[in-house]
């Protein structure tokens, strides 16, 4: 008999392959007013998955990454688990960086595209929105004002802050506070539990999702930005050799069993394009590894803020590559500090619609380059973050096994019962 999760992966590519044909058979043989309502109607069922999955995110991060850092015992291994958990973060938000810069700079995939096939009308939307990403604005993004607020919004990287403080606060204060993580940890459990029933509905969101991009773009898309694509994929894969060696000579020979027990959290990142979709479900998957709760709960929330490798790869890619498309020259001193700047910004974008290409657009028009180059890139931008928002879930579960084994928390793999 199959075990419960591989048939909801099986389940799962089948949606995808539905979805697809699904689309291609509404593109191929109905007008435009048809597809686009279509495409409006069918994207519902991604939307109902999604905002499920939201529901249960704020509540999650709280109680987990509370109970995470109550569980640690003292402020001295907040400070050391922290510490190494930055270092990580750090370390690979360079190499994802510096990975973008290179390739686009070596394949100069931006004197492949084809200005006159640009999407002006959805470029200029995101372009409205990159005053987000000032310094001030950028603060008030990390640090909320209101808890209440930052969970109705779902405003990810506020609810941490608010969360490491709490659960500092509850350490320092002790044993009277017992009550309090007994009842959290509780609230956790709960809420995880509600994790298998939302993801049930996860085949639904795919075939819905997939299906509705194939009806609007069709087929066509693939082969016009096949250079573009081609690099960004090269350069995916590049990242992977370099996460999963670095994963290989800490975990040595359970990293097989890693991606095994991941497989499933980046086939649903894949397909439905978002990260938040996944966190419950990798926070289940990774305990059963042999992950500490503790440690899971502390890392993998700040690793949905701090720790974005694919996207951040495809950041430097990306902006370089209008750069390149406008015949806009930028000397290896300006792409470092751009570099270093989406390093920064990138820091706050968990959460955000088309996140990404908005802090795409904010860069470029700070290095005097056309924002409106991000129309190059957005026809395909969906393809584009099925392979980013996967590699960023490899990422946080690297960092947060890793983490594990520095630490000397990584116990033995649970094996998950057979379902009859």
């Amino acid at each position: 008999m199959l075990k419960k999760g591989n048939r909801l992966t099986i389940f799962i590519l089948l949606a995808m392959v539905l979805g697809f044909f699904t689309g291609l058979a509404v593109f191929y043989n109905s007008s435009l007013d048809f597809r686009t309502s279509f495409s409006g109607n069918i994207r519902l069922l991604a939307t109902i998955f999604l905002r499920l999955v939201q529901m249960i995110i704020a509540p999650l991060v709280f109680s987990t990454l509370v109970v995470g850092i109550a569980k640690l015992g003292d402020l001295k291994t907040v400070g050391r688990v922290g510490g190494k958990a930055l270092l990580w973060f750090v370390s690979a938000s360079l190499v994802s960086l510096l990975i973008g810069m290179l390739l686009v700079n070596l394949l100069k995939p931006g004197l492949a595209i084809d200005l006159s096939n640009a999407d002006t009308a959805g470029a200029k939307e995101l372009v409205g929105k990159t005053q987000e990403f000032s310094l001030a604005r950028f603060v008030e993004h990390v640090f909320p004002k209101s808890i209440v607020e930052a969970m109705s919004t779902n405003e990810i990287l506020q609810i941490v802050v608010f969360s490491i403080f709490f659960g500092i606060a509850m350490t320092a204060i002790g044993e009277y506070a017992k009550p309090v993580l007994k009842a959290l940890d509780v609230v956790s459990h709960i809420i995880l539990k509600m994790v298998g029933y939302v993801m049930n509905f996860a085949p639904l969101g795919v075939f819905g999702a997939i299906a509705a991009v194939i009806a609007i773009k069709g087929p066509k898309v693939l082969m016009f930005y096949l250079v573009y694509y081609r690099d960004f994929l090269l350069g995916i894969f590049i990242l992977w050799i370099v996460l999963f060696g670095v994963g290989f000579l800490v975990l040595k020979r359970r990293l097989p069993s890693l991606i095994r027990r991941i497989s499933q959290p980046m086939l649903i990142a894949f397909s439905t394009t978002s990260s938040e979709a996944v966190f419950p479900k990798l926070t289940e998957e990774l305990e059963r590894f042999g992950c500490k709760d503790k440690i899971v709960s502390f890392i993998l929330p700040l690793g949905y803020s701090f720790n974005l490798d694919g996207s951040m790869m495809y950041m430097t890619f990306a902006s370089i590559a209008i750069a390149q498309a406008s015949r806009v020259h930028l000397d290896l001193g300006t792409q470092l500090t751009m570099l270093l700047v989406l390093m920064l910004t990138s820091k706050g974008i968990a959460g955000v619609p088309r996140a990404s290409l908005i802090v795409v657009a904010a860069t470029c028009a700070m290095f005097g380059i056309n924002p409106l180059g991000i129309a190059l890139i957005l026809p395909i931008d969906h393809f584009c973050d099925m392979f980013r928002t996967m590699t960023n879930v490899v990422g946080n579960a690297l960092a947060t096994t890793v983490v594990s084994k520095w630490e000397g928390e990584l116990g033995g793999e649970e094996q998950t019962p057979v379902s009859t």
